[in-house]
């Protein structure tokens, strides 16, 4: 039992951390111009699209490391279920930022993460995909 919730808390500490290091090197790597549409804060299709691909690959990275550590149970399952519904929630109590929506120029990593609008969509959408990924994760630790 120890193991199992060990598992599921250090994988969430993983998938958050690759998370953030992932969106943010993207970020800094590719530019404001990749992010969002063009003098506004709405996200760009392929951010989206790389957004999809990223809350996909790294959640089942993040299941597989799951599934090592708590050699066998539920643990996976359980972590699945705290993305879903962790996600969910943030998307439901964050909602869209207030303000203007008109972007000037280049913007600092922190700035664009406040401002970001998402498609309703995406918000509510990309936990289901996450939670996905870290089920498929686990089952290629349980096929090796």
């Amino acid at each position: 039992m120890v193991r199992a919730v060990l598992a599921v808390i250090g994988s969430y500490v993983l998938m958050f951390v690759l998370l953030f290091l992932c969106f943010t090197g993207v970020y800094l790597t590719l530019g404001v111009n990749f992010a969002f549409r063009p003098g506004v804060y709405d996200v760009s299709h392929r951010w989206l699209a790389m957004a999809l691909a990223v809350n996909f690959v790294v959640p089942a990275i993040a299941g597989l490391v799951c599934a090592a550590i708590a050699k066998g149970g539920r643990a996976p399952i359980a972590f699945a279920v705290l993305v879903l519904a962790v996600g969910l929630l943030l998307g439901a109590l964050k909602g869209q930022p207030q303000g203007p929506n008109v972007r000037t120029g280049d913007v600092p990593n922190i700035e664009a993460m406040q401002h970001a609008r998402n498609p309703v969509w995406a918000v509510f959408g990309m936990p289901f995909v996450a939670a996905i990924g870290v089920l498929v994760g686990s089952r290629l630790r349980r096929k090796s």
